[in-house]
């Protein structure tokens, strides 16, 4: 399994809004086309956090992929007014804005 945690900024106030455009975007195809096993959002004085469980080693050739797709396109577009990027000046895509995992422990 392949983990991804993206970090950004949230609008205050805008958690359910969020979260309900997640539930619907998670109610399509989209999550199984894309590998990914388990979504979570967090909130924390401002910021926000997206991970995200894929099956596999690695999630990104199969999210680069449905990248095209427009209902991919439509959740960028839709989580503009509530989402930004961390740090706007070096943003470019999503890979800007992932925290590099620096430790793991399982006990499985």
């Amino acid at each position: 399994m392949h983990s991804t945690l993206i970090v950004a900024r949230m609008e205050p106030g805008s958690a359910e809004q969020v979260a309900r455009l997640f539930t619907d975007f998670d109610d399509t195809d989209m999550p199984h086309r894309m590998g990914t096993r388990r979504r979570e959002l967090f909130s924390y004085r401002g910021l926000y956090f997206h991970l995200q469980d894929f099956d596999g080693e690695d999630g990104g050739a199969r999210i680069e992929e449905a990248k095209a797709d427009p209902r991919f396109i439509g959740i960028s577009q839709d989580l503009k007014p509530y989402i930004e990027a961390y740090d706007p000046a070096t943003w470019r895509s999503p890979a800007d804005a992932m925290a590099q995992r620096f430790y793991h422990w399982s006990g499985q």
